[in-house]
């Protein structure tokens, strides 16, 4: 990879590192389903106008925009709105690389590896370590409590990440820039009808008319940033080199929203939680790197 795209590729880690803290900064002044009704549509328009839609089925950008689009972003911004830290919501959420695995091995026939079920074991230690130290309601000096609600509503959005990466799988090589845009079109109205009725037409008014320059920087963030640059740039990457050089890179985004969390937000985890995120990261370490450590040590043996 030339020194460009590997900046190209840092450039997207750390937008969607931040990406954490920005929701947390974006929530202060708007509702979730509200924020994710303005962040749709504005990442939908005016990029449509331009943007060339994907060849494929209506069912499946229906689908690709219901599960990673709507359904994660809708339980993410709700889990971080009722008290999941931003640090580890960047950690919690990759629990979608194991729940990619069950639903593609249940839905696609594909076969666990060896490396796949060690990784799995370990990251789920983590996560349950994790998952502990909310159920205790831990929380001291600079450290910020988390919710169990927080929690779970993280890993039903790393469930909706993982079924949006089924209907991917589904529709095979296609434009992942015009997928993702395309697929912004979807998200706006449920966002809105949940608001609606969840978040109500008084708070939703309060929130719009009271809007700061915060809250719009975040929104534009999240559109933009997050969005059409790091999609851009992600695909941009897969196309140029093998998706074994690009994927690891994925693996830099939790460090970048806990260092962000921390020196942005003030956020302290516990020992514990320290823990957990280690292994959560070991987890997806060994499920990235085991097959191809595996090889390279039978490849010594003859």
């Amino acid at each position: 990879m030339s020194p460009k795209d590997l900046l190209l590729a840092l450039v997207v880690v750390i937008a969607w590192g931040v990406n954490f803290v920005v929701i947390k900064v974006g929530l202060h002044g708007v509702p979730p389903l509200l924020l994710g009704a303005l962040r749709f549509a504005l990442a939908a328009f005016p990029a449509v106008l331009f943007v060339k839609r994907p060849k494929l089925p209506l069912r499946w950008l229906f689908a690709y925009g219901a599960t990673i689009s709507f359904g994660q972003f809708a339980f993410l911004f709700s889990a971080m709105y009722v008290g999941m830290p931003a640090g580890l919501a960047s950690v919690v959420l990759q629990a979608q690389a194991f729940f990619t695995l069950v639903f593609a091995a249940f839905f696609l026939g594909e076969r666990f590896r060896a490396q796949n079920v060690i990784g799995l074991l370990i990251a789920a230690s983590g996560l349950a370590l994790i998952g502990l130290q909310s159920s205790a309601g831990v929380s001291g000096a600079g450290v910020q409590a988390m919710t169990a609600a927080g929690f779970v509503l993280t890993l039903c959005a790393a469930c909706m990440w993982a079924l949006g990466n089924i209907v991917t799988k589904k529709v095979g090589k296609i434009d992942l820039v015009g997928l993702v845009v395309w697929a912004s079109l979807i998200p706006p109205l449920p966002f809105l009808v949940l608001s609606y009725f969840m978040e109500g037409p008084q708070r939703i008014e309060t929130a719009l008319t009271g809007i700061g320059m915060a809250s719009i920087g975040a929104i534009v963030y999240l559109a933009f940033i997050a969005t059409i640059l790091g999609y851009s740039l992600w695909s941009r990457l897969l196309a140029k080199h093998p998706a074994s050089q690009v994927a690891p890179f994925s693996l830099l985004v939790p460090i970048v929203g806990l260092a962000s969390a921390a020196l942005l937000l003030g956020e302290r985890l516990t020992g514990a939680q320290v823990g957990g995120a280690a292994l959560v990261m070991a987890g997806l370490i060994v499920n990235v790197f085991g097959g191809w450590v595996k090889q390279r040590v039978s490849a010594a043996r003859t």
